[in-house]
């Protein structure tokens, strides 16, 4: 069981693909891995209901059965999991420290796989039609809606590129964008404008999602200038308005861009030595369990060589798969 009288070579926090891929191959490299996590395990694949897009699955597989297994796979190699919200990391010096609660676990290594989570409107019932008509991801849902009707919130560039991959399977999409110009990128918001299957209603804001038993039906919208309201029939829901990296409890120490997703080099290397960052948490860009995972592995795979090239100290060092007892 996971101890924080222990000096541990490798830790872990979160436990989505990229978490749970780098403890599947830090415990199989003997690399010591405990994997901190909070009360909701799994990332953001436990609140997806149908994941057809992960390599080994054929006929598809259930987010939360996914990570439950990726979890199996990982304690079956011998990561320890420790449950509870991360209040406070120090990596000012080596063992670097991550407070859990009033226990302060010691590594080596760190592995920030901790993601992002998508900006909602604040409606009160997207997340509960995730899987039911609302998405954040096209290229994750869009195959469900062919020959049918969506619409996306949204005006950036992932909004644009949202509603263009939207039109290989619906037969209409909507953006409802709060101005009367998009803020995307002049390449990728001529691609929308321009797109026969995309219209635009302007000026608008969504102000509920109109649901029944079986999924969405329908939105409301307000025009901000006439302050109208209207109804849209629809079949998906589609919010693009951005993501959250979890980020906060690194600032002042890690290297973040300017919408706070961590910067690597080299794969997932950070500023700081000996930490590393996988998945959402430094990819604004793809945001896919696969590529998320495949992070989680380079991590894991750097963070062993980081281990091998340390000089060893016995009052610190774990021999490889036992941990050090501090003195």
């Amino acid at each position: 069981m996971a101890s924080p009288d222990l000096i541990y070579e490798t830790i872990i926090l979160g436990s989505g693909p990229a978490g749970l891929t780098a403890a599947i191959y830090a415990a199989r490299s003997r690399c010591c891995p405990i994997l901190i996590h909070g009360h909701q395990p799994g990332g953001q694949l436990t609140t997806t209901t149908a994941v057809d897009n992960y390599p080994g699955f054929p006929e598809g597989i259930d987010g939360p059965e996914l990570m439950e297994k990726m979890r199996q796979q990982a304690k079956r190699f011998g990561t320890q999991f420790v449950e509870g919200d991360v209040t406070r990391v120090d990596f000012q010096e080596r063992p670097f420290r991550v407070w859990v609660g009033e226990d302060v676990y010691r590594c080596l290594a760190l592995i920030i796989s901790t993601g992002a989570l998508p900006k909602l409107p604040g409606l009160g019932n997207e997340e509960a039609l995730y899987g039911r008509g609302v998405s954040v991801c096209a290229t994750c849902d869009g195959f469900f809606y062919r020959d049918r009707e969506v619409v996306v919130i949204g005006g950036g560039d992932t909004a644009m590129e949202e509603a263009v991959f939207l039109t290989r399977f619906a037969k209409q999409v909507t953006v409802i964008h709060r101005r009367n110009s998009l803020r995307a990128t002049p390449v990728l918001a001529d691609r929308a404008l321009t797109n026969k299957a995309i219209r635009f209603k302007w000026d608008s804001v969504l102000t509920e999602i109109i649901a029944d038993q079986s999924g969405v039906t329908g939105v409301r919208i307000r025009n901000l200038k006439t302050n109208e309201e209207s109804e849209l029939s629809c079949d998906g829901v589609f919010i693009a308005i951005g993501h959250q990296p979890n980020t906060g409890l690194f600032a002042g120490q890690l290297d973040m861009d300017d919408e706070g997703y961590i910067l690597t080099q080299n794969g997932t290397e950070t500023n700081i030595p000996g930490v590393f960052a996988a998945g959402d948490v430094q990819d604004h860009q793809f945001r896919q369990a696969v590529t998320a995972a495949g992070t989680g592995c380079m991590a894991a795979i750097q963070a062993e060589r980081f281990l091998d090239d340390l000089p060893y100290d016995p009052n610190l060092s774990c021999q490889r798969g036992v941990c050090k007892t501090r003195e």
